[in-house]
């Protein structure tokens, strides 16, 4: 077909001629470049031709013209992927593509050419640009999965090939090749130039692609046909991972491809270089140039650092189609990466593309498996090609064996598979794998990327790292088209996860199974391919069908019953746990109730169980039984008939109780209840401390360091005690119990205090006490201060038994202790005052007695030299001597002076160098003699008025100015030389006091002032002085006259207005400024006062201002409006006499005032002229027109506004209605909105209101959002939200909702999270962004806004974040300690100090000690983690003297195996993420040597004396070492010998021991370097011995002082004999160890009966309890079953969401350091405030220091100012002086009011509420605040400081809930002390707390969740205590105890038989073979659970 168009064309460019069939089609410009790409041009030549409105015809007549082309010649006009051009091609074409010219269809290009595209981001980058925000992953090495996109591109382009799909990465870091690039090649479709083009668009996914040159060949996508495991390569999706990829791989992609059908090569570059220069030069970024040429052509490769491209380039040659993907400007980083860890990553990437490796089936490694599958035909290759001869790292994806799906494929044994239908036909394939336990480890495979997540709460005591294979990772990893998404895993589901109840399946086996989900493309993935969008949501759909599928079909059956059973069948089928090694033979066990089981059980004396060995003779104790059991091991039990060693699950173990003494018995347990972590040691310390617990003698101390000796004598009152007794045993420990043997709790001591008064009279109990022990301080006696008694004394402890008061135990006094003393008369210690004859007169002298006695009152004679001291308050006292008689002490001469005011006073008597050295008596004083008098006034000169009074008061004195009384105290006074003025008296004889002069003075003809003298005396009391006062008496000062004046300023003389003064005023005018003055009879002016202003009255003012007439001034006279009549005004003084004024005012008409504007039009767009005309008028001010406006008048009118253009307005004077006319008014930037237009002519002016509507949008501004710089943590948000204005070009807030706003990073490394990237702005032209995560490195970015209306940029603005490391983010973990100590075996470590760094690098404080653990195990390090055996241990608490922020590792126990050790330090973050340590590796040393033993035990030998040497033989080949207590070799160094002997152990004779060869009764062998071989020890032939006897081998050393071995041994001398007494002791051994298990299993069956009843007990009672409290608050009448309390929960979690949904009052200030080490916050954030009126005044107040952060240290504060560059304020507690203030409101004094305040104040720091640091916060707002006070207003504020004031108080500032503030020196008012709104505060205001009904609800709902959790555990222990006592009453229990007692009785004749064997001398004792010890368990074990009986055991031994 081409070719037939190709002969149509060429026959067109032949003729030229015009087609008639062709028509014109007209339409757009249409421009087409054409290459002429003819063979014989040497270079292709381009050119644009116009295709405008022109068909193919005239088209192919404009290229034959441009290119020459003859009328004769032959060619073909195609498009770059070769498609020949015709008609309906043609008319298809659209503007700027590209055709070629050539001769030929396969014509081979003789240049490349050149084909310009663009490749615009597709509009799916806006709208679903937040797919990658919301679902990307952070915190991995993302570099695998930027190859796995490309990886992706290439297996789609290989889909549909046959044969092998090859792609090969290379990595070209060889510099001498040039710069370093990676090439993904693949052997695929190829790409044409248009999807060549189409790649090149950003999130141009494959459901929008055109693929085609023309629009009509695009058929769309079509999705593939369902196949297996859905591994149809239809991974590349959405148009965005591949230019991800390249680009953060690095800065340029070159992509070079060539497609199937083409024999071209399209060739394309985009690079950031390139971005950036276009956008430099301001060149259309999105466009670039595809370049067309022949395969192998690397012409255009000239650069030297490009060579390597020419050697890919010539591999083009031969091949069919192909794409290679080259990126250069690789990151340094990553290079380094890809070097080192190359390993890593090319098995990450076996991981992704597992399955399209190595097929369906995964890659299975067994050679039958890859014999019966199809191996896969894709095959990856990775080289690595670094610098020249250096051999090339090569990897195939196929060869990688350690990728996760690889390591579980071949590390399971079984597989369940199943199927998962959910919505539509999205599917799921599903394949779960089981991972058996392997004899001693976990065969799960660990995953190198998955940390272990925190323990459990209730086993933070006792991590271990991997204990039970999975752990705590999840289940499944998920698949998607056959493609790994590595950041999705599903934990479980309900029917495979671990069942809540312990059922017969053990619990570890759910954490031994892994899976893999392989799902369809129905199920969302985000663009990276790394997450799932909601996989585990619908997979968790109640619609979703699980099915399992066998041999490839659905069963529709029960999953989780189809899974429980498979899971059970791996178990018993694969899991092999313990060991059991040292068979011993085969027994049965009649204790085991069911008879099919009872036989065979297998002996053995060992086992290996978790790494650890455990053999017969070993002390271990339980766990997990009542009581606990010490003892030594006897043998294992294992049924089943084995040999050998054997491997199984399970089994049982015979234990013999320790100690002796108080247990002889032996046990039969689960092996599973052996306590691996307790040592032996610990055991043998417990058996021992049972024996030394008895007590022995009693210890007193002296707490206070006041001990009492025996037989002292002590004073009288001298304190007894305190005491403190402890009761001390054998080892020195204080007890209070007494000891009882197991678990029992022994009976209670007590301690008995008596003290014996022996007095004359008798023994008298002077106290008694009984002491009850005490944690704290054992048995305390406090002091005894009642000894008072002269006399001997005895103090009696004695110990005493509880409830019987027993002194004596077992025959034996219990321990007591005795204390002799006597006690004397004490020293003079206080006194008493005899009687005082009173009352007592001023200065009269008189004497006191004082009687001196000791502390209990006994009579005492005064110490030397005492003297005495005399005190008194009111008076002064003196005295003259002293004097002593006897006991009594005399004060003589005693005189008292001062004030009597109070009759009675208190004086105080001090007897220095007296315990009680003072006492105060009462005494009366009354005043002395007259001794002067006392005038009041006491100025010399006093002044007063004429015909006013004077008021002279006198008083008769005393010495001590005392106003006394006295017979004919007759006071007068007398003026001289003035008659006028009589003389007067008073009689003052008793009260002391009176009042002369009283009357007004009446003085005649006072103009001026007058000097009179009066004169004051006693006449009946000469010795009295007289007084003199000195009168100056002034004129009358009352108001005769009264004067009107009028004051224009200040410097104007005053206007006298005269009485009835006429004024022309203008109308409508006020006559102001108007004063008074009054003047009295001397014509001197008169202060105006208060009084006097209210005499002054006026008639045209009712109501004056009494602040303005008490200044003299008048209130203004308003003069009328109209211009007609007159006014009369009159001022009067209203007094004594009365005086008035007056005047009259004519009004006059006023000037004109008012400018009067009338207009139509009120509204104008912005930039438009406002319609209609505008007209002015003059008036006056009351409206009358007037004639000031002309023609003239129009030059002088102005015209102006805000925004207004004056160059447009047009002012014109309009005759006919005499006005003036305005027109073109427009408005040009300004704001939208009501604007006033101001018109104005010479001084008047008036203003009109015009609505101006905003412009088009042209720029976007921030209007809100946080502090610029934006400071925040790493990996943190911003809390404040972005608010985004869109204005006009004038700013203006333009409401256009066709905008649309994004935000975007400005560089790679910051990577920005929001909860939109892009909306639409809304109806103010608004858009709100909140930034809820932003990562990066240290530094400051640019975040940018870009707005976009329809194809148009908006102007945005960028934004300045500074990133600051999280402080709080552990990154590090650094690890202190001895590294030079000794370690020594079953010792402790040193402390371990681990302190956790972050990424500021400092420590990071309260860390939680729980996710803290020490990881230790035997070996060398494992490299980064440890290995699942590792032992793990906690951290301890941090004492006061070591660092907090440190962790500590103390008293941690070394291992008891000397050997090498790693220790390693682990913190784990969170369930997914953990920090580890360097390993430290460690070397434990042996302890003290302390026995000679072999480590092996040896079998005990029996032998004979007859003549057959292997008979005689006692040892064959015994190794013996010199070992310390733990077993470990420590006798490096120790040369000697070893000495073997015979001793019996029944006491015979000498003469009986049987002999060594040789006769000899003695052997030695050489111990060297501490070791010693035994070799062919044999008895000599015929040796004498006792037949039947039992002997022991005792091998001793001849150095240190060792424990010898000893071998027992027995000898017979009948070999037949031998042989029977053999069976017999088997058969015995069997039944014993059957009647042990027997016994074991009901006692232990009793006592979980004890338990369970106990539990049930505790259960019942604390739901009874939970009920009562649940009945209290009203929640218990609907509360019956389960059901019913979680509606309850549901319900109050409801309400509790919606109180907190509720909208209350926050803080919108950013606060990025709360979280940082000491520091608490900003100010604005550390308290809350209820009232909304007191946060708005209070925020207000503190408004500076809102965003000041506070900081516990000065090193946090100046961290935080550097990385601030000091633009944040910060406030350290350290610095800051705070003192605890608790006194009360200042109107509070004594706890009484001053006075009554209104309006509630209270201290403002009161209402502040802080959710958390409350004592720091206490010291901010105390010192920000201090005293501030909160009233309710103003009014009420200045009442409250005008109180507090006047009471002398200083007061503190007041603020009110109105917003008003008084400062503390009085002033207020202005907008400085003046709270705006709260709005105006910008979120710069105090948050509200949580409402009260929240904190309720959450009481409420914590009460029923506990009580839910009691009543289930209630109803699973009673149903546990039902079940098992139903048990112990069934028929198969009853069966047992029978079978229990006809064992006992076979048992007994057995023994009988044993006793009755004829041997020559009877058997007096047997003596057991001790058993070395083995090293101890180290594994730490779970906390222990009671459990059923059913799980204590195997088979049937127990309830089913």
């Amino acid at each position: 077909m081409a070719e037939k168009q190709s002969q149509t064309k060429t026959a067109g460019l032949k003729s030229c001629q015009p087609s008639s069939s062709s028509e014109v089609v007209e339409g757009p410009p249409r421009r087409i470049r054409v290459f002429d790409c003819r063979p014989e041009n040497k270079q292709v030549s381009d050119e644009v031709v116009d295709a405008s409105g022109k068909n193919l015809e005239e088209f192919l007549q404009d290229v034959s013209k441009v290119f020459s082309v003859g009328k004769k010649e032959t060619y073909v006009l195609t498009t770059t992927d070769r498609r020949v051009i015709d008609d309906d091609i043609f008319d298809k074409l659209e503007h700027g593509i590209t055709l070629q010219l050539l001769r030929t269809a396969d014509q081979e290009l003789p240049a490349p050419t050149q084909e310009h595209i663009k490749y615009v981001p597709h509009y799916y980058t806006l709208v679903q640009s937040g797919m990658y925000e919301y679902y990307a992953s952070e915190g991995q090495k993302s570099l695998p999965y930027a190859f796995a996109e490309l990886v992706d591109n290439s297996l789609s382009a290989t889909a549909k090939r046959e044969g092998h799909r090859i792609i090969d990465i290379r990595l070209l870091f060889d510099e001498g090749q040039g710069k370093h690039a990676v090439a993904v090649i693949d052997n695929g479709c190829g790409m044409t130039s248009k999807q060549l083009n189409n790649w090149a668009v950003y999130r141009l996914s494959k459901f929008n692609r055109d693929s085609s040159t023309l629009h009509s060949d695009h058929l769309g996508y079509v999705r593939p046909s369902p196949v297996p495991r859905s591994l149809n390569s239809d991974i590349s999706f959405f148009g965005v991972g591949g230019k991800q990829a390249v680009f953060y791989i690095g800065q340029s992609a070159r992509i070079i491809t060539k497609p199937a059908a083409s024999p071209d090569v399209h060739e394309f570059v985009m690079s950031k270089e390139d971005f950036e220069r276009k956008e430099k030069n301001k060149e259309d970024i999105y466009c670039g140039v595809i370049r067309n040429r022949k395969p192998g052509d690397h012409a255009h490769i000239v650069a030297e650092d490009e060579l390597f491209l020419q050697a890919l380039i010539a591999e083009e040659d031969g091949k069919d189609s192909f794409t290679a993907v080259v990126i250069t400007g690789i990151q340094s980083d990553h290079i380094t990466y890809l070097k080192q860890y190359f390993h890593l990553w090319t098995r990450e990437l076996a991981h992704i593309y597992h399955y399209y490796v190595h097929g369906i089936h995964g890659n299975e490694l067994s050679q039958s498996s890859k014999d019966n599958y199809k191996q896969s035909d894709v095959d990856i290759q990775i080289t690595l090609v670094e610098k020249a001869g250096k051999q090339p790292r090569s990897v195939n994806l196929r060869d990688v064996s350690t990728d996760m799906q690889t390591l579980y494929i071949n590390s399971s044994a079984a597989s369940f598979e199943f199927r998962v239908q959910a919505q539509g036909d999205a599917t799921v394939e599903g394949l779960i794998r089981y991972h058996p336990f392997l004899y001693d480890r976990e065969t799960y495979p660990q995953d190198p990327y998955t940390s272990i997540g925190p323990a459990d709460e209730e086993d933070d005591e006792c991590l271990v790292l991997n204990p039970e294979g999975r752990g705590k990772r999840p289940i499944f990893e998920c698949f998607w088209n056959g493609r790994l998404i590595p950041y999705t895993t599903v934990s479980e589901f309900e029917w495979c996860a671990r069942p809540k109840k312990a059922g017969a399946l053990p619990a570890e086996c759910y954490n031994r199974i892994s899976g893999v989900l392989f799902t369809n493309d129905r199920f969302p993935v985000s663009t990276n391919k790394l997450t799932f969008m909601d996989l585990e949501l619908q997979l968790r759909d109640k619609e979703t069908i699980f099915t399992r599928v066998i041999n490839g079909q659905d069963q529709r059956v029960k999953i989780q019953r189809e899974f429980t059973s498979w899971l059970k069948e791996c178990h018993e089928q694969y899991d092999k746990q313990i060991k059991f090694m040292g068979f011993q033979g085969v027994t049965s066990r009649s204790d085991v109730s069911t008879k099919r089981l009872q036989h065979p059980w297998a002996r053995f004396s060992s086992i290996r169980w978790d790494g650890k060995t455990y053999k017969a003779g070993q002390h271990v104790k339980s766990l997990k039984t009542l009581p606990l059991l010490f003892g030594t091991i006897k043998e294992f039990l294992l049924y089943g008939d084995h040999e050998g060693d054997v491997f199984a699950t399970g089994g049982y173990v015979q234990i013999a109780l320790q100690p002796k003494e108080l247990y002889d018995e032996v046990r039969t347990i689960p092996i599973l209840k052996i306590d691996r972590q307790a040592t032996t040691a610990a055991i043998k310390r417990n058996i021992e401390d049972e024996l030394a617990k008895l007590p022995v003698k009693l210890k007193v101390t002296w707490p206070e360091g006041t001990p009492w000796s025996d037989c002292e004598t002590r004073p009288v009152g001298t304190p007894l005690g305190p005491i403190q007794v402890e009761i001390l045993n054998k080892k020195g420990e204080a007890i209070s119990r007494l000891p009882m043997g197991g678990n029992a709790a022994g009976r209670k001591f007590l301690m008995e205090l008596k003290v014996i008064w022996h007095s004359p009279k008798g023994d008298i109990q002077t106290n008694s006490h009984i002491g009850v022990h005490s944690a704290k301080w054992d048995y305390w006696f406090r002091k005894m201060e009642n000894l008072n008694k002269l006399g001997k004394y005895t103090l009696h402890l004695q110990t005493i038994l509880n409830e019987s008061n027993s002194t004596t135990w077992a025959g034996k006094q219990l321990p007591f202790h005795s204390l002799s003393f006597a006690l004397k008369e004490g020293d003079a210690e206080t006194f008493s005052v005899g009687a005082i004859s009173t009352p007592l007169q001023v200065g009269v002298p008189f004497s006191l007695s004082l009687e001196l006695k000791d502390e209990f009152g006994h009579p005492a004679h005064p110490p030397p030299d005492l003297k005495p001291k005399l005190e008194c308050s009111s008076l002064e006292v003196t005295h003259e001597g002293t004097a002593v008689s006897g006991t009594t002490f005399t004060i003589k001469g005693v005189r008292a002076r001062g004030s009597v005011t109070n009759k009675v006073h208190t004086l105080k008597v001090v007897l220095e160098g007296l315990r009680h050295d003072s006492q105060s008596v009462q005494i009366s004083m009354l005043p002395g003699l007259p001794h002067s008098l006392r005038v009041h006034p006491d100025e010399e000169k006093i002044t007063v008025e004429n015909r006013t009074a004077v008021g002279f008061k006198v008083e008769v004195l005393d010495e001590s100015n005392n106003i006394t009384t006295h017979s004919k105290l007759i006071v007068r006074s007398q003026v001289a030389g003035v008659p006028e003025v009589p003389m007067e008296a008073v009689d003052c004889s008793n009260t002391g006091m009176g009042q002369l002069m009283s009357k007004p003075l009446q003085l005649k003809n006072v103009r001026n002032e007058q000097l009179i003298t009066v004169k004051f005396d006693l006449p009946n009391h000469q010795m009295v002085s007289c007084v003199e006062r000195a009168l100056r008496v002034l004129p009358s000062s009352c108001v005769c006259r009264v004067e009107v004046y009028r004051l224009e300023g200040q410097r104007d003389a005053p206007m006298l207005l005269m009485n009835l003064e006429r004024i022309d005023w203008t109308a409508g005018d006020a006559l102001g400024n108007l004063f008074y003055r009054l003047y009295d009879e001397g014509e001197r002016e008169i202060p105006i006062t208060p009084e006097l202003a209210q005499k002054i009255k006026v008639n045209w003012s009712a109501n004056m201002k009494g602040v303005d007439v008490a200044q003299g001034r008048l209130p203004p006279v308003c003069v009328p409006t109209l211009a007609v009549g007159e006014q009369f005004y009159q001022v009067a003084f209203k007094g004594q006499p009365s005086v008035e004024t007056s005047f009259i005012i004519m009004p006059r008409p006023d000037e004109p005032e008012l400018l009067k504007v009338n207009l139509k039009e009120t509204s104008v767009r912005l930039g438009e002229v406002l319609p209609g005309n505008i007209y002015l008028e003059l008036t006056d001010q009351y409206g009358n027109k007037t004639d000031a406006l002309s023609a003239e008048s129009v030059k002088t009118i102005s015209v102006s506004a805000e925004g207004l253009d004056t160059s447009s307005l047009a002012i014109k004077w309009q005759e006919s209605t005499q006005s003036v006319c305005v027109s073109g008014v427009r408005f040009m930037d300004c704001a939208p909105g009501q604007r006033e237009v101001r018109f104005a002519w010479q001084r008047y002016e008036e203003f009109v209101r015009l609505r101006v509507n905003p412009g088009l949008p042209a720029k976007i501004i921030i209007q809100d959002g946080p502090e610029m710089p934006v400071q925040v943590l790493n990996g943190q948000g911003v809390d404040t939200p972005f608010v985004l204005q869109l204005c006009d070009e004038w700013d203006n807030p333009s409401p256009d909702q066709r905008v649309v706003i994004a935000v975007m990073s400005l560089s790679p490394q910051l990577k920005v999270k929001a909860e939109v990237m892009s909306q639409p702005v809304n109806s103010e032209g608004k858009a709100t962004f909140t930034l809820t995560q932003i990562t990066a490195p240290k530094g400051e970015y640019k975040l940018e806004f870009r707005g976009k209306m329809n194809s148009s940029g908006i102007l945005a603005p960028t934004v300045l974040v500074n990133v600051l490391p999280d402080p709080c983010k552990p990154v590090k973990l650094a690890v202190d300690y001895d590294i030079g100590a000794l370690l020594f075996a079953g010792g402790n470590f040193p402390v371990f100090t681990v302190t956790v760094y972050s990424e500021d690098g400092g420590a990071v404080r309260g860390v939680n000690p729980a996710s803290m653990s020490m990881l230790l195990w035997k070996g060398p390090a494992s490299g980064q983690q440890p290995p699942p055996e590792a032992l793990t241990l906690k951290s301890c608490k941090a004492k006061k003297t070591e660092k907090q922020e440190c962790l500590y590792f103390r008293d941690k126990v070394i291992p008891e195996r000397a050997g090498k050790y790693t220790i390693q330090f682990v913190l784990s973050v969170d369930k997914t993420k953990a920090i580890w340590s360097k390993q430290h590796t460690i070397s434990v040393v042996p302890s003290k040597t302390v026995k000679l033993a072999p480590e092996d035990p040896p079998a005990t030998p029996v032998v004979s004396n007859n003549n057959v040497l292997a008979n005689r033989t006692l040892v064959e080949s015994l190794h013996l070492k010199i070992m310390d207590e733990y077993n470990n070799p420590a006798g490096e160094g120790c040369n000697g010998q070893v000495f073997v002997s015979v001793k019996s152990s029944s006491g015979c004779s000498q003469k009986d021991r049987p002999l060594f060869e040789g006769d000899s009764s003695r052997a030695s062998y050489p111990l060297e370097n501490g070791e010693s071989l035994i070799k062919e020890l044999a008895l000599a032939e015929n040796s004498p011995g006792r037949d039947g006897t039992e002997y022991i081998l005792v091998f001793e050393a001849d150095i240190l002082e060792l424990t010898p071995f000893e071998l027992p041994f027995r000898f017979y001398n009948d070999v037949e004999n031998q042989r029977q007494m053999s069976a017999l002791s088997q058969k015995k051994d069997r039944l014993s160890l059957s009647i042990d298990v027997y016994n074991s299993l009901f006692d232990t069956n009793k006592q979980l009966i004890t338990e369970l009843k106990g539990r049930l007990q505790l259960a019942e009672g604390k739901e009874k309890q939970l009920k009562s409290e649940l009945q209290k608050k009203g929640l218990a009448s609907s509360l019956k079953d389960m059901s019913e309390i979680d509606a309850q929960i549901s319900q109050r979690k409801a309400e509790m969401e919606q109180i907190k949904r509720q909208p209350r009052r926050v803080c919108s200030i950013p606060d990025p350091f709360r979280t940082s080490p000491d520091v608490l916050g900003k100010v604005a954030h550390l308290a809350k405030v209820e009232d909304d009126d007191a946060a708005k005044v209070i925020s207000w107040h503190l408004l500076g220091d809102m965003d000041c952060v506070v900081t516990v240290t000065t090193v946090a504060a100046r961290k935080i100012y550097d990385d601030t560059q000091g633009r944040q304020q910060v406030m350290p507690l350290e610095t800051v002086f705070w003192k605890s203030n608790t006194r009360p409101l200042p109107h509070i004094r004594n706890g009484m009011n001053i006075f009554v305040p209104l309006g509630n104040p209270v201290f403002a720091r009161d209402l502040l509420i802080y959710p958390q640091y409350a004592d720091k916060c206490q010291m901010v707002f105390g010192s920000l605040l201090g005293d501030t006070i909160l009233i309710n207003d103003l009014d009420s504020a200045n009442h409250y400081r005008k109180g507090v004031v006047q009471s002398k108080i200083q007061c503190p500032t007041l603020l009110t809930r109105q917003g008003d503030r008084i400062r503390s020196n009085g002033k207020f008012g202005g907008l400085q002390n003046k709270a705006p709104s709260i709005e105006k505060l910008r979120g710069h205001v105090f948050g509200a707390p949580i409402p009260r009904e929240y904190h309720q609800a959450s009481s409420h709902v914590e009460l029923l969740q506990q009580y839910r959790v009691v009543l289930e555990k209630c109803q699973m222990v009673r149903a546990d205590y039902d079940s098992h006592v139903q048990y112990l009453q069934s028929p198969e229990m009853q069966q047992k105890e029978q079978e229990l007692k006809e064992q006992k009785r076979e048992l007994q004749d057995i023994e009988k038989k044993l006793a009755s064997t004829p041997v020559r001398t009877p058997l007096s004792s047997v003596v057991k073979r001790p058993h070395s010890e083995p090293e101890p368990c180290r594994t730490p074990s779970k906390r222990a659970r009671i459990k059923p009986c059913r799980l204590l055991g195997v088979g049937n031994i127990g309830p089913p």
